[in-house]
């Protein structure tokens, strides 16, 4: 299957097949025109096909007109706080997060360092296809520049929302796997900052993906076992470009991917930022616990960091997350941001007085979500969706949202069944408060999906 995903979160394909040099330059080119020739950041992941995908994107920014600017292998909260904090037209991530080394992509991001809305994606995707770019002249060319203090100075910034002396004092023992992507520098740095004891492993940013970047459950049994052996307090573990963050208890627990914006939720509300919470309509029902909890109004949104990011601007909200292990921290950036979410945790736990499994357990609600996927064509995917739309809805279903594919809600418990954007599947996530119950619902739409396909 030859795949290329263009969406609001980007443009996605593997490296060789369908992520062309011929494309990158084009797409470079048109968010040039896009721009109109205006400053443009650059940063990327650790993939070895970063080199060739940021080449090719640069000489079509170039070429259009732009001011180039490389930040070199950082994550990409760094590159969104340097654009919102410079003069900058936009931005560009050269980075597949969570995919595989045979992927990569381009995150695009406007001047006020967040992703383009779906408007603006639109507007950009019109350009391209349309193919009449922005042509520099040969004496209008403007020469490459560097910063490469864009992740130093996202750390420091990390590092000032937090009590740095409260969490130092505590003296805890944390365990850390970057994947070799672009933590590795950065997440042990901000740790011993915070006056931790770090054991940190996969580092080495020249060498390939240890294990899939994505910090699921399934991809942690690494961290798990050094959590154990080190006798860490908590693990964590963070993807190719440091957006997500995946959480391990100090006695090997794995407590789920909606663990992290449940525990960065529950320390932004103690601290009192103001304002609600914001999160995708697959994420927990226990975050609306934590809202409610602490006295706050909860908005839910369409799935990916481009409609996470624009609503947490709108509302004004005091934190935003999706239970990926993508959290937003608005006084800080509005972007996902791992380190800054390992930092929140640290905060966190630094003020309780039980370890971080018995506080996961006694003081957080108690859901049970399970989730699924099933290969399919992009061109086949929403006929599928639409079969599955126009079906009786269950007798148990309260509320039924069409706004990203079909989500089914009833009384504590939920099914939601979308289109991937960033891989040629579908998805099939569900939640209830017994797992025999969140099982059902998800192989039942699994074999609807499948049956449609």
């Amino acid at each position: 299957m030859r795949v290329l995903k263009i969406s609001v979160a980007g443009v996605r394909g593997i490296v060789g097949e369908t992520l062309s040099p011929r494309l990158l330059v084009d797409f470079g080119a048109a968010f040039g025109t896009y721009l109109e020739g205006g400053r443009v950041l650059m940063s990327r992941d650790t993939r070895r096909s970063g080199p060739m995908v940021s080449a090719s994107v640069r000489a079509g920014l170039m070429s259009a007109g732009c001011q180039v600017v490389e930040l070199g292998l950082c994550p990409t909260a760094a590159l969104q706080l340097a654009v919102k904090e410079s003069p900058a037209a936009g931005g560009i991530a050269v980075t597949a997060g969570h995919n595989d080394l045979r992927w990569n992509a381009l995150k695009f991001i406007r001047e006020d360092g967040i992703f383009l809305n779906p408007r603006q994606s639109e507007e950009l995707l019109d350009l391209y296809h349309l193919g009449q770019f922005r042509s520099a002249a040969w004496d209008e060319l403007r020469p490459l520049e560097s910063d490469l203090e864009a992740g130093e100075r996202h750390l420091q910034a990390v590092l000032a929302q937090v009590d740095r002396e409260r969490i130092a004092a505590r003296g805890l023992t944390v365990a850390v796997d970057c994947a070799n992507g672009a933590c590795s520098t950065f997440s042990p740095r901000l740790l011993e900052e915070l006056g931790c004891r770090v054991v940190a492993i996969n580092t080495e940013p020249d060498q390939p993906f240890p294990h899939a970047p994505e910090p699921t459950p399934a991809n942690l049994s690494q961290l798990r076992a050094l959590v154990q052996a080190a006798g860490a307090d908590v693990g964590f573990a963070h993807d190719a470009d440091g957006d997500r963050l995946g959480v391990v208890c100090e006695n090997g627990d794995l407590p789920g991917e909606e663990t992290t914006v449940e525990l960065c939720a529950e320390m932004i509300l103690r601290r009192g930022d103001p304002g609600p919470v914001v999160t995708n309509l697959s994420t927990t029902l226990g975050l609306e616990d934590i809202a409610r909890r602490h006295g706050r109004e909860l908005h839910r949104t369409g799935i990916g960091q481009a409609f996470i990011t624009e609503a947490a601007l709108n509302y004004g909200a005091a934190i935003a997350g999706e239970g990926s292990g993508g959290i937003v921290f608005p006084r800080l950036n509005f972007a996902h941001d791992g380190l800054a979410a390992m930092a929140h945790v640290l905060d966190l736990q630094a003020q309780l007085e039980k370890p971080l499994s018995q506080f996961v357990r006694e003081e957080l609600p108690h859901y049970v979500i399970r989730k699924a996927q099933v290969p399919c064509p992009t061109e086949r995917a929403y006929t599928v969706l639409e079969e599955l739309r126009e079906a009786a809805a269950p007798a148990w279903v309260t509320e039924r949202n069409l706004e990203d594919g079909l989500l089914l809600r009833g009384a504590e418990q939920w099914v939601h069944v979308r289109v991937s954007q960033t891989e040629p599947m579908i998805r099939v996530i569900a939640e209830a408060r017994e797992a025999e119950q969140a099982e059902a619902l998800t192989q039942e739409y699994t074999t609807r999906v499948r049956r449609a396909i």
